[in-house]
């Protein structure tokens, strides 16, 4: 009889790979599958070798690897994927070999070289998680590298995953300013070269750096900038560059000429921000991208109650230097009056970045708090109710712990006194209109669109408006003037980090008119784009996926979906994966139609 294999313990950090689409591509073509398959395998094996890692297994398409060091292994996995995309830059987008990687860092069983545990099956379950040609990582792996490795971690909050008893912590993990970067690859061919110049002056304005030798103060810096494109864009005569798009440049060093040409405007303006006590400054300088001409430079110093002054003096001053032809009346509609609260609008400040980029239900929690707490300090403030109704959204298109009957209450409360405010504010109509929607509040879809028709014609730039509008016509059936509305979204911010949004809406307008190859292309460039946890756009792509004769893609989506949401069933179908958008009763009846076509369990 042979001796029993003995089994031991380590602590290991677990590297697990797979091809993304992996059977679509054998299903086209084996033979170049395989072929490319072998060459991706040579580098992955490599560069896993060169970072000191042990390749335990391989099966078909996947690869684990144990690695002593969890920096090693998100090294490894980084340098990999950018390796990989390099390989795939020669190939047609159809036949990419894009892996997804999890890393996760855990207690192991070791028996003959080969290992086992909820160790090894964390990081294969993580690299369902990641999107093709990228990583994601468990909260255990980021404890040990976000000091070390200067990378962009995205929070995706407590995951629950098959055959894992408790939820697990994940984390994106992106190489800083992918984000950026990916949005530009994947921008339709004609946004790929420089932007022509609009026919009005065009300014970008981008972050200000946080003078006050205090990182807590970083909001504030960002917070002041963002009041200034506000102030800039509600001018009809000029062309003003989306937030989103002027901060993928935040601590970066620029090229101002290049800035120029990758937003497609004349002008930029940057500076500072210091904040000390109850003073404030604010300095700028105005500068001509095509000729590199300082045009102006100056700073402003006040008390902090004098916050929105000192901003209208700077936006006065750029207004001066590039459309001084602009009538007094014009400027003095652009101006704000102060909110006389410095407190409510530090509390403004604080809760912004979680809009835009709303990573877990704990950050979007705290964001609406913040909101709350700028409305309790001043209940006049009306931007806050924009940011509040706009964290209320996300929370119902995320699946996010939430109580229906509350958020319906709060965003009628709060839709009921911006009406009393008679408030012109895009934020706070754009903001409240789509969440109105979005919620099925009353489902009075004509409300909705009729505040976010306000909040553009209130500020003519504001491309996150038009990029809500062109989702409220997608969802009601509408195609052609949709997408008029996404592509106005795409030059106002043409570097925005949630360009998949847009590409998905294209799609969405696309197939509305019945172009459904169209639309499965345009499909096909947004879900490369995703991030792991993005329910609503998945459930778009499987319907487009299924009308366009795709069945084998709407399967492979419904199987992300069922990942995310494991206990979507036929039965729960009204409820649980229910598209609350959608008004048209002919898209819900064919949305419903493609979940089942693409194998939604009984």
């Amino acid at each position: 009889m042979a001796d029993p294999i003995e089994v031991k313990r380590r602590l290991a950090a677990i590297f697990a790979a797979d091809v993304e689409g992996y059977s679509r591509l054998m299903g086209s073509d084996e033979v170049a599958t395989l072929e490319a398959l072998t060459t991706r395998r040579e580098v992955l094996d490599g560069l896993i070798a060169a970072h000191g890692g042990r390749i335990v297994n391989t099966a078909g398409d996947s690869v684990l690897a144990e690695f002593s060091s969890a920096v090693d292994a998100v090294r490894c996995a980084m340098e990999t994927q950018d390796a990989l995309a390099n390989a795939n830059s020669t190939l047609p987008e159809n036949r990419q070999i894009n892996f997804r990687v999890g890393v996760h860092v855990g207690d192991v069983m070791v028996r003959a070289g080969d290992l086992f545990g909820d160790g090894v099956n964390i990081a294969a379950r993580l690299q369902t998680l990641a999107r093709a040609g990228g990583l994601c990582i468990s909260g255990a792996t980021y404890d040990h590298v976000r000091k070390i490795l200067p990378l962009e971690y995205t929070d995706l909050g407590a995951q629950t995953v098959k055959n894992i008893e408790e939820p697990i912590r994940a984390y994106q993990v992106k190489a800083q300013g992918e984000a950026a970067s990916s949005a530009s690859k994947e921008a339709p061919p004609g946004d790929r070269k420089p932007l022509a110049l609009p026919d009005k002056p065009s300014i970008a304005v981008l972050p200000f750096q946080n003078m006050s030798g205090d990182p807590e103060q970083e909001f504030f810096a960002d917070g002041v900038v963002e009041d200034i494109i506000t102030a800039l864009s509600r001018f009809r005569s000029l062309f003003v560059i989306a937030r989103n798009s002027s901060f993928t440049y935040k601590g970066k060093a620029v090229d101002i000429k290049q800035v120029g040409r990758e937003l497609g405007v004349r002008y930029v303006l940057e500076g500072s921000v210091r904040k000390a006590g109850g003073r404030l400054r604010i300095s700028g300088q105005l500068i001509d991208v095509t000729t590199g001409a300082h045009l102006w430079a100056d700073r402003f110093d006040g008390a902090l109650e004098d916050i929105f002054d000192l901003q209208d003096k700077v936006t006065q001053q750029v207004i001066g230097a590039i459309a001084p032809e602009l009538d007094r009346a014009e400027i003095e509609r652009a101006s704000r009056g102060p909110t006389g609260n410095v407190d409510a609008v530090t509390e403004y400040y604080r809760g912004l970045p979680h809009i835009y980029w709303p990573t877990s239900p704990e950050k979007n929690d705290a964001a609406l708090q913040h909101f709350k707490n700028t409305i309790a300090l001043d209940p006049a403030y009306s931007p806050a109710y924009g940011g509040a109704a706009t964290c209320l959204m996300w929370r119902r298109v995320n699946k996010w712990p939430r109580d229906n009957a509350e958020d319906d209450a709060q965003l009628l409360r709060f839709a009921e006194r911006v009406k009393e405010l008679n408030t012109d504010d895009a934020l706070a109509l754009s903001g409240l209109g789509f969440a109105l929607v979005v919620n099925n509040v009353d489902r009075d879809y004509e409300v909705g669109i009729d505040m976010v028709d306000r909040a553009i014609r209130s500020n003519p730039n504001l491309g996150s408006a038009y990029l809500s509008r062109g989702f409220l016509r997608v969802w009601d059936g509408g195609s052609d003037t949709a997408i008029a509305d996404f592509e106005q979204s795409i030059r106002f911010s043409p570097r925005d980090p949630f360009f998949y949004t847009t590409l998905i809406g294209m799609a969405f307008g696309h197939y509305n008119a019945g172009r459904y190859a169209e639309a499965a292309n345009w499909t096909d460039k947004a879900i490369r784009a995703f991030p792991p946890y993005f329910i609503p756009g998945l459930q778009i792509a499987l319907m487009i996926y299924v009308g366009a004769g795709r069945i084998a893609d709407a399967q492979r989506v419904m199987a992300d979906c069922l990942r995310m949401m494991p206990h979507w069933r036929r039965s729960t179908m009204p409820t649980i994966p229910e598209w609350d958008g959608l008004r048209s009763p002919e898209l819900r009846m064919k949305m419903r139609e493609a979940q089942l076509k693409a194998g939604l369990p009984e």
